[in-house]
């Protein structure tokens, strides 16, 4: 897939019907996501994203804290998610959705029992210093690649 300077895109295929996919990665999302991507790690108590515009995307911890890390743009299900990626260059949260890049899953049904899921994450511009690096990091393996063969292996199970 060709790269925008101030984008990332990946693409995967699971083997569940579309509506399916799309449950998965929304209303399950705590079942795959890896604790490593949270504040909390290896004490993470949930992870989720509301499901409607406007929800809000959290995680929980021991102790009640609890972090946004950012806002449904867009709930269509079961073809699209639009959220804001509210987690600044190092790691840290970004309450400011101007300073929040977008994160927009397509969830393409290929037959009755398949999906093609294409990831977009852009606006690495907004984060300011350390876009670049960031931008690079979540391109890398160890970044999109890596959370997106969490959610293949979930769906395939």
């Amino acid at each position: 897939m060709p790269q925008e300077p101030d984008s990332i895109s990946h693409e995967v295929a699971v083997r569940l019907p579309q509506p399916e996919s799309f449950r998965l990665f929304t209303h399950g999302f705590g079942s795959w996501w890896p604790s490593e991507y949270t504040w909390s790690a290896g004490v993470l108590e949930s992870i989720s994203i509301e499901p409607f515009e406007g929800g809000h995307c959290t995680e929980e911890g021991p102790h009640r804290f609890r972090c946004d890390w950012g806002r449904v743009l867009v709930w269509s299900p079961p073809q699209r998610l639009v959220l804001t990626w509210q987690i600044g260059p190092h790691r840290e949260p970004q309450p400011d959705p101007d300073r929040a890049s977008t994160v927009e899953v397509l969830f393409r049904g290929e037959d009755t029992a398949g999906t093609r899921l294409l990831l977009t994450h852009r606006d690495f511009r907004r984060h300011g210093k350390g876009a670049s690096r960031y931008r690079k990091a979540l391109a890398g393996e160890a970044g999109w690649p890596w959370i997106l063969a969490r959610y293949v292996e979930a769906a395939n199970a």
